[in-house]
């Protein structure tokens, strides 16, 4: 016999009260936390709940009784079923105000440490179109609504991006917001050549198909990457849709090239690229440094409030030119090189090998010549022997994964003894957990938050602390 499992609740007319992470908002009944998409404060809405635990609850709105004032109307005809931008309803300024508590939150409650006034956040100028890289999926799974599972004759071929907790579904992209001019073009034109020359899109359930992902990067210099990832090394398919993105977006396009994956997961960082037509690489400006993006480098997916982050970061280490400089987790040295002509000498330190070749390249490129980067797991280059070996710094630049910093990080930057440490996170909860590890020699004096990811719940945080 089946087990009988007991009906979940379902709540009618509750009000949202409050914005919670994740991109949800907050409702309460009985003092038990629910938490829910896709709406926002002043909503009334018939809940049914989806996951029920001890102390909280998920649910999705059913049905509206009275929209919230404050509430936008989603500019994204995708809104409600794509995982991005999932906080377009609520207005920029609240999404701004959220973010700065968010930030507060973590670093009172977990870090449980003494902080300044927080400056204001810093919002981004662009709050669409301001990304400069979107990785797309090919899929004969598409996504379908409860309208179009009754039509006959269905298109299942899909280019866009998945379904949050659907490893297999993929919402068909019309018009995405996030990246400018030619990327809706070149996916609308590669998806309709493709269906109209009945080449196979990628099947995420039986690992099979022709088309699998396709990358396109830009840069506020106008430079355009593509990248295009098939499932199959069939040459002659290859050459055909390449060619036709040449012809139909040659004079747009600075880099074509294509890879080729037939393993059983999307990640390409092992596999060779291949350049089909145009440079190597592309590149961005900051000011007049020029740094170069080839198809595997990591650089801030919103180049414009990069600059932003980067500039509260040089701030910060309030540097002199004397000063012996290390930029931990560097990554392609772009922070590196943008503090570079005011110190002394920086050294990078940077665990993926290509990134700190790119990061040389960079340096080069810009005629620096007191930088060196060393590849290499954090918690293994950064020891006291290799402090010894290489001075202790003045200052310290951390910019880590969401994951945070190791404990033999954070051991060995309490031996170098900066004076001052300039901590840069996309995740202020880990930030606090290591801000209070290192609060027994360190004070913050300064905490910036800036909004990299309008419309999403994501926040950039950066800390400075003095050394007591």
């Amino acid at each position: 016999m089946g087990r009988n499992r007991k009906q979940k609740p379902f709540f009618e007319s509750v009000e949202i009260t409050g914005v919670a992470a994740e991109g949800k908002a907050i409702a309460k009944i009985n003092d038990v936390v629910i938490f829910v998409p896709f709406v926002v404060p002043g909503d009334v809405v018939d809940l049914q709940v989806v996951k029920k635990r001890k102390n909280y609850m998920e649910a999705r709105a059913v049905k509206f009784h009275k929209y919230s004032e404050n509430r936008e109307e989603a500019f994204c005809s995708h809104f409600g079923v794509c995982g991005g931008c999932k906080w377009q309803i609520l207005p920029y300024a609240e999404q701004l105000q959220f973010k700065q508590q968010q930030v507060a939150d973590a670093l009172i409650r977990i870090g449980k440490i003494e902080i300044p006034e927080i400056s204001p956040i810093l919002g981004s100028a662009k709050t669409q179109y301001y990304r400069n890289k979107l990785e797309y999926t090919f899929s004969c799974h598409r996504w379908l609504s409860k309208e179009e599972m009754d039509e006959e004759n269905k298109d299942l071929n899909a280019l866009g991006f998945h379904i949050p907790g659907l490893f297999d579904k993929i919402v068909d992209i019309d018009h995405c917001y996030l990246q400018d001019s030619p990327s809706n073009e070149i996916r609308l034109a590669v998806k309709k050549f493709a269906v109209e020359n009945g080449l196979t899109f990628y099947s995420q359930r039986n690992n099979e198909g022709f088309l699998r992902n396709m990358v396109v990067r830009t840069s506020t210099t106008g430079e355009v990457m593509t990248i295009v990832i098939f499932g199959e090394n069939n040459k002659e398919n290859i050459a055909k849709v390449l060619s036709f993105i040449q012809n139909e977006f040659g004079d747009k396009i600075t880099s074509l090239n294509y890879i080729i994956n037939e393993k059983l997961n999307d990640s390409f960082g092992d596999l060779p690229v291949h350049l089909y037509k145009g440079e190597p690489v592309i590149y961005e400006q900051m000011e007049d440094l020029k740094f170069m993006i080839g198809p595997k480098s990591f650089y801030q997916t919103n180049s414009e409030q990069a600059y932003e982050l980067y500039s509260v970061v040089r701030e910060y280490a309030n540097l002199t030119g004397d000063e012996v400089v290390y930029d931990l987790y560097t990554g392609t040295g772009t922070i590196a090189c943008f503090v570079a002509k005011k110190a002394k000498k920086v050294i990078g330190v940077e665990f993926v090998e290509e990134a700190v070749a790119d990061a040389w390249k960079n340096t080069k490129n810009n005629d620096l010549n007191n930088l060196e980067f060393f590849a290499g797991d954090m918690k293994n280059v950064l020891t006291n022997d290799f402090v010894n070996e290489h001075g202790k710094p003045d200052v310290i630049i951390t910019d880590p994964p969401r994951a945070g910093m190791h404990q033999s990080v954070i051991d060995a930057i309490l031996f170098c003894e900066a004076k001052r440490i300039v901590y840069v996170s996309c995740n202020p909860s880990t930030q606090a957990r290591d801000l209070a590890l290192l609060s027994n020699q360190y004070k913050v004096t300064k905490v910036q938050p800036v909004d990299m990811f309008p419309h999403t719940h994501h926040v950039e945080n950066i800390v400075l602390l003095e050394r007591l």
